[in-house]
């Protein structure tokens, strides 16, 4: 299983997830639920409630784990809870996906 998870970096209109912000989030957050993720910074845009289009930073996290499970769900929600708590995120992404992966 993997999941991908989107986090808009604005607050409002202005950059208000810093990555030094992104950084302590991480590691009092996402390090302390997960056994291993990777990270990257990336655009994204979408069309806003008026029809207009929105772009903003973000960051993407993907976690890689051998089956959907109580643990790694629980795991998940509680740093999209978090993440949207701590910025004043209306939302996170989440992307699920069934996958084969090998070392």
């Amino acid at each position: 299983m993997t999941d991908r998870l989107y986090f808009g970096r604005n607050i409002g209109n202005t950059l208000g997830v810093t990555d030094s912000a992104w950084a302590v989030f991480v590691r009092e957050v996402v390090d302390a639920r997960l056994d291993g993720f990777t990270f990257w910074t990336a655009q994204g845009a979408w069309r806003g409630r008026d029809g207009r289009p929105v772009r903003e930073p973000s960051f993407v996290l993907e976690v890689v784990h051998p089956e959907r499970s109580a643990t790694a769900d629980s795991a998940i929600v509680a740093i999209i809870v978090e993440y949207k708590r701590r910025f004043n995120q209306e939302s996170v992404l989440r992307v699920v996906t069934n996958g084969r992966a090998s070392f």
